[in-house]
């Protein structure tokens, strides 16, 4: 007797590229991790190989195959972080690095956007940011408009990957929605944006469902992988999509906060419904019929990181120093964390970060405090406009960047809210396993749900002093831009 297939997903992200597999049941058999290193060859500008997600992909699939001798892969399923853009030919060549959701150079090309008819921007249902592709392929029409001749497709992340995988290009909407390339309402490219913009429409790829089956693995790349040819292989879904999946969002009600390089508040609406400030993203979910509204915090853990570095920090010595009890001691100075722009609420790409209250008592420790309580209030920030966060009192927690329980802690009395951790350090991975099982039948239903592994209460004392430093981090957030939101 056979043994029941197994699902393989593989995750792109922005700093790593993971694979992860599952049995039948959703039950995680085996995971691996590949870094992947980003570049920033001019202030502003962060790009990535996509040639090296092609060799993490690689050895990422190959240990957790090898970790699972006997399993027997009978779907692929993909995620991939967001916005950004890889131009490549037909044959899945990339002709330039890509260009990731962090850079900021196509500022100048959100003008364009704003010179549309008001009708036509509407289609979009969408705050405006540099880092998608829309603005970006602008920005190469005028600054490298060879490349762009030479592209045959302006793809995301995981579609490129797929490309390689299938030999065939194709996107679906959790991706595209992200573009500010597409029609929110309709659930299709908005091509009176792209022939304003003068961007070639052919450009952008067919599109079909997250949980559809795009093709089947081409045997000349399955090898290797460690993989036989002719596994099919689904379209798959943005990371955060994914993520909703891999966690059991699949329903409208609960408001679950991720943290990773990024962060984000998300909660499924069954209507594409936008801000009407704009303060906050609405984007295809990977299921039909949903959508998801997302406060997006644009640098958590990449923050964190970059403060650790600078103050010649380890994580270990940072998530000791947040044991001690809010309170003890002089009161931490401020940190705002937009080191890359600012996302909801103000949607700033001009704003930026900093120290503010420093003076002669504080110390390293106190610094490395304020680093992680600023990404926290800047969470906070973002939560406070989506209408769903004020009527729960319960959050999901999800993200590889909240393992530590005293960072749970810090969070859960910032927020105020019952914290329910959901046990997901590999989500997106996770759900682009289930949404390959979902389109071929080894998983018919995606409600897979990973089991709560922790609850944080919030301490109302804590609550209360870090409510009071969050009015002040306000503040400062402000006056550390000088511009206006965007």
């Amino acid at each position: 007797m056979g043994t029941d297939p197994c699902l393989l997903g593989i995750d792109l992200g922005t700093g790593s590229t993971k694979a992860i597999l599952l049995d039948s049941t959703g039950a995680q058999l085996s995971v691996a991790s590949v870094p992947v290193q980003l570049s920033r060859p001019r202030p502003g500008w962060v790009e990535s190989d996509p040639e090296e997600w092609w060799s993490s992909a690689k050895i990422s699939v190959r240990k957790v195959l090898a970790t699972a001798a006997h399993a027997e892969v009978g779907a692929v399923g993909l995620s991939g972080h967001m916005h950004g853009v890889v131009l490549a030919r037909s044959d899945d060549r990339p002709l330039r690095p890509a260009m990731l959701w962090l850079d900021r150079r196509a500022a100048s090309s959100l003008e364009a956007y704003r010179a549309l008819p008001s009708g036509t921007r509407a289609l979009l249902g969408n705050p405006l940011i540099p880092g998608m592709a829309g603005p970006m392929l602008h920005w190469l029409t005028s600054h490298e408009p060879a490349v762009l001749r030479d592209a045959e497709w302006a793809l995301q992340a995981k579609d490129w990957l797929r490309l390689r995988l299938v030999g065939r290009a194709d996107s679906e909407p959790s991706d595209a929605s992200g573009t500010l390339l597409f029609d929110i309402f309709h659930n299709t490219w908005a091509l009176a944006v792209v022939e304003a913009l003068g961007i070639r429409a052919e450009l952008l790829a067919p599109l079909g469902a997250s949980d559809a089956v795009a093709g089947l693995l081409d045997s000349s790349v399955a090898h290797e992988l460690g993989l036989p040819g002719g596994i099919p292989v689904a379209f798959g879904s943005a990371d955060t999509a994914a993520a909703l999946v891999g966690t059991g969002m699949f329903e409208t009600g609960p408001v679950q906060l991720t943290v990773g390089s990024a962060a984000q508040v998300v909660t499924l609406r069954k209507r594409p419904d936008p801000d009407p400030e704009l303060r906050y993203h609405v984007f295809a979910s990977a299921l039909p019929e949903l959508w998801y509204a997302m406060a997006a915090v644009q640098a958590a853990g990449v923050a964190i990181s970059w403060a650790l570095k600078i103050l010649n920090a380890s994580w270990k010595e940072a998530y000791k120093i947040l044991d001690v009890p809010v309170g003890h001691g002089p009161r931490a100075p401020l940190f705002v964390p937009h080191l890359a722009g600012a996302r909801s609420p103000s949607m700033n790409i001009s704003a930026q970060g900093g120290f503010f209250g420093l003076d002669l008592r504080h110390s390293r420790a106190d610094m490395l405090r304020a680093v992680f309580e600023g990404v926290a209030f800047s969470i906070a920030d973002a939560a406070a406009v989506l209408p769903e966060f004020a009527n729960t009192s319960v959050l999901y927690l999800a993200g590889g960047g909240t393992l530590q329980r005293s960072w749970r802690q810090l969070l859960c009395d910032l927020l105020g809210k019952r914290l329910l951790v959901v046990q997901n350090p590999n989500a997106s991975a996770r759900g682009a396993a289930l949404l390959g099982g979902r389109a071929t039948g080894i998983t018919e239903k995606t409600d897979v749900v990973p089991p709560v592994v922790d609850e944080v209460q919030p301490h109302a004392h804590a609550h209360e002093l870090l409510r009071a430093a969050f009015e002040r981090w306000k503040e400062a957030a402000t006056s550390s831009t000088g511009y206006s939101p965007l």
